[in-house]
């Protein structure tokens, strides 16, 4: 049955039919050029090139971009008539979102909520900040617990949130503390613009003293009276998080030693969190220690899931359990921490009930849905077997997504090589929560679309957001097949760990190019694809020749082979190498003498957020990819396995970059 099943699923994955080629059009060139002239912001091409792309599908882009330029100079007749022309559009709801931002920087509350309720998107939280400052001023409605849920989620500085923030601190609604833990925040993270807008609001006559704070903050710490004002210790505190970053036993020292019998309880579980949380990240066997000298009660969720993972490391049940239950609903019920929380509760010493409600948290989160999913079913005794196939499409299905005008603006754009506004077009009118949006059979039927066209993460991602049907050939396609087994087999590597690694890489876009200079399928960077193709006996390699399929295909397969080789063949340590090199996944692994770990465990402690995501995701592609090609069960948790130090007596591949 598991046979039959992957390969119809494979049949299906490879019935594709290409994009359509066409010559590139004059107004597809105007176009092109007008992209480029919106990056520019030169206003004056965009102005007159703008009638010669008129009755192109990408119009409304064009005109997008020629208002957006000079939105700030623009008439509100002006951006009426852009709505009026373009209703139902993403550009309309990309450029309310926008009109909405400088309406709400610029307090134009009646225009702001003459548009507020028409924004169908609703995904940014600086609108949403607006709209909560709006409601205040006009209203006087207190929005203080969302503004500051939204303000502290912030990743970066937002001058809505932080303008919605100050309205309600003046207005005696958000307190003191609820300022200085947005500072705190800034300071962990690194992001001095985000902490000097929160001491703005709280502590403004603090500017110069937080500059300097900021560049030298153990000089804070070690000369500043200790009986201050709460304001000192609020600044002592920053000072000790910003030190403990880089220096976390020297923070942790001077808080000892100077600063713990001035702080409040709550002052303290903050800093001993940030100082944990910074020694957890180091992989410090001092980190629980840390942890342990704040009430876990007190802590902040960012503190807790670093301090629950430092007592994984050290496999301490209770400790975990204990963060946990301390944690806010919403982080708890993570799947990383549901998982958890079942094997904290599956400890032998743990009672019968406990044991129950253990399988009874595996059995609802256990699927083929992502890494702790799987692991939960494994973790039943359950088999990774595929769910039922949806049923077919019809042809009606799937005439709705070809003759969708989003999607086919987003195909379009894609096409001509606008992929970033192609894939923002694609994910606005596949987004349930746009008027008429897609239900699921909608979706799979867009999902569909993308493949016929070969635009592979648009078919993978829109499929994905399904949650009641699971189309694994959607999900898991296998493009390039005949190319990717050959020289998985020259160079004597699993091709499901190949294509694993492919999907979450670049989602098979062939002339995929990071931030970073990584390029292609496998996104290699020129360095380093220099030094294998010297390695695989690829001569007269240029780095430009990684935006070809075979090529990349060949340097990346054997970069992944010496890397997996190095390791000793584990996966899990061979993905983190891939993504943040080997020496960091050398010095993860711990020197002798440091404990095995089950690979889980070891991947939910990666230092990195962005790796420690990747790796798990690899590993979760690879053991599907596996029943694909081999018409086999597979096992995540076998592939895992265990990790611990290098044997000494195993040589280290040390020129490997």
């Amino acid at each position: 049955m598991l046979k039959r099943f992957i390969l119809s699923s494979i049949v299906c994955a490879f019935v594709m039919v290409g994009a359509p080629v066409r010559a590139q059009s004059a107004a597809d060139t105007v176009l092109l050029d007008m992209q480029q002239a919106y990056q520019k912001g030169d206003r004056q091409r965009l102005r007159t090139s703008l009638p010669r792309v008129q009755g192109h599908i990408l119009e409304p882009w064009a005109a997008y971009w020629e208002l957006s330029a000079r939105l700030t100079e623009a008439s509100a007749e002006e951006v009426q008539a852009f709505f009026d022309r373009y209703p139902g559009t993403y550009q309309e709801d990309r450029l309310r979102n926008d009109w909405l931002l400088l309406l709400g920087e610029r307090q134009e509350w009646a225009r702001f909520a003459a548009h507020a309720n028409q924004y169908r998107m609703n995904d940014d939280p600086e609108v949403r900040c607006h709209t909560l400052a709006m409601e205040h001023q006009l209203a006087g409605v207190n929005m203080a617990a969302e503004v500051k849920t939204q303000w502290h989620a912030q990743s970066k500085f937002g001058p809505g949130c932080t303008q919605a923030a100050k309205l309600h601190h003046e207005a005696r609604l958000l307190d003191d503390a609820d300022v200085w833990l947005k500072a705190r925040l800034g300071a962990e993270r690194g992001q001095f613009t985000t902490a000097e807008a929160a001491l703005a609001i709280v502590a403004p006559q603090a500017a110069a003293t937080w500059r300097d704070l900021w560049s030298a903050p153990q000089r804070f710490v070690l000369t500043h009276s200790v009986t201050g004002q709460r304001q000192t210790k609020e600044l002592a505190v920053l000072a000790l998080t910003r030190w403990a970053a880089n220096a976390p036993q020297d923070a942790a020292r001077a808080l000892q030693h100077r600063w713990a019998d001035h702080l409040s309880p709550d002052q303290l579980a903050w800093i001993w969190g940030a100082i944990g949380s910074a020694a957890a990240r180091r992989l410090s066997d001092d980190a629980p220690d840390y942890f342990a000298r704040a009430d876990v009660q007190r802590m902040h969720d960012e503190h807790l899931v670093w301090r629950a993972r430092s007592a994984l490391r050290q496999q301490r049940w209770d400790d975990v359990l204990a963060c946990l239950n301390a944690m806010s609903p919403a982080r708890a019920q993570e799947d990383t921490w549901v998982y958890w929380r079942a094997r904290a509760l599956l400890q032998p010493e743990r009672s019968v009930a406990e044991q129950e409600q253990a399988r009874t948290l595996l059995s609802g989160l256990a699927s083929l849905r992502g890494f702790y999913p799987m692991l939960a079913q494994e973790e039943l005794g359950l088999p990774l077997l595929p769910p039922p196939a949806p049923a077919p499409l019809t042809a009606q299905e799937k005439e709705r997504a070809r003759t969708n005008p989003g999607l086919q603006r987003a195909l379009a754009a894609i096409a001509l090589g606008l992929r970033s506004e192609g894939v923002r077009e694609w994910n606005y009118t596949t987004n349930l929560h746009t008027p008429g949006g897609m239900n699921e059979r909608d979706l799979l039927a867009a999902a569909d679309l993308a493949c016929q066209n070969a635009v592979w993460d648009r078919c993978i991602n829109t499929s994905e957001r399904t949650r009641t049907v699971f189309d694994l050939a959607q999900r898991y396609p296998t493009p390039h097949r005949d190319e990717v087994l050959a020289r998985s087999q020259v160079v004597d590597i699993d091709p499901a760990y190949v294509y694993g690694l492919i999907r979450q890489e670049s989602r098979f876009i062939v002339d995929a190019r990071s931030s970073v200079g990584a390029a292609g399928l496998m996104q290699v960077m020129p360095k380093t694809a220099r030094w294998t193709a010297k390695k695989i006996g690829l001569s007269n390699f240029k780095p430009q020749q990684l935006a070809e399929r075979d090529v990349n295909i060949a340097i990346g397969t054997g970069y992944l082979k010496l890397v997996l080789d190095d390791f000793a063949g584990s996966m899990p340590l061979a993905a983190a190498a891939y993504n943040a090199g080997p020496s960091r996944s050398r010095s993860w692994r711990g020197q002798a003498g440091a404990p095995t770990l089950e690979a889980a465990i070891w991947i939910e402690t990666i230092p990195f957020a962005e790796t420690r995501d990747y790796v798990k995701k690899v590993l979760a592609n690879t053991t599907i990819y596996d029943a694909l090609l081999n018409a086999r069960t597979p096992s995540l948790k076998q592939r895992l396995g265990q990790i611990g130090p290098r044997s000494d007596t195993t040589p280290e591949n040390q020129d490997l970059p």
